[in-house]
């Protein structure tokens, strides 16, 4: 099993602010003849509409010298990720948790920008220090 990211448990209690319930912790899938470990699974169930909500969440630090390569590793890891869950659990939602100053230094440029909206990344913006979220981005 993979190393948990430094900002793991601050996504996780920031999920759980916000309402989720983590079912999976990891989350895994064998999918295509690779064993796939995301970070997080969870679940809110929407009382008014009586229906539930699922996603997954893969969390990134960005907190090595190169954005630019953390955020090709990161993509790489969304789209393989997406794909294994299209096929083994359509009904659950893949988010990237990414921490608010990268989001606002990083996330903002052009190139990231426009690869996010091709790729249709859903992106959660949390902040590390309040443990909460700050944005969700669809």
């Amino acid at each position: 099993m993979p190393a948990k990211d430094i900002f793991h448990d601050a996504v996780k209690r920031a999920l759980e602010k916000d309402g989720w319930l983590i079912t999976n912790d990891p989350l895994f899938l064998r999918f295509g003849g690779l064993d796939l470990y995301i970070d997080l699974g969870a679940e809110k169930i929407l009382a008014a509409e009586r229906n539930q909500e699922k996603i997954a969440v893969e969390v990134k630090s960005f907190v090595a010298p190169s954005a630019t390569t953390e955020f090709s590793t990161a993509l790489g890891q969304f789209l393989k990720y997406q794909l294994a869950m299209e096929e083994e659990q359509p009904d659950r939602l893949l988010y990237l948790a990414i921490p608010s100053d990268i989001y606002r230094s990083f996330f903002t440029l052009e190139l990231p920008r426009l690869l996010i909206q091709r790729y249709q990344v859903r992106l959660i913006v949390f902040d590390p220090e309040e443990e909460a979220i700050v944005k969700w981005q669809k």
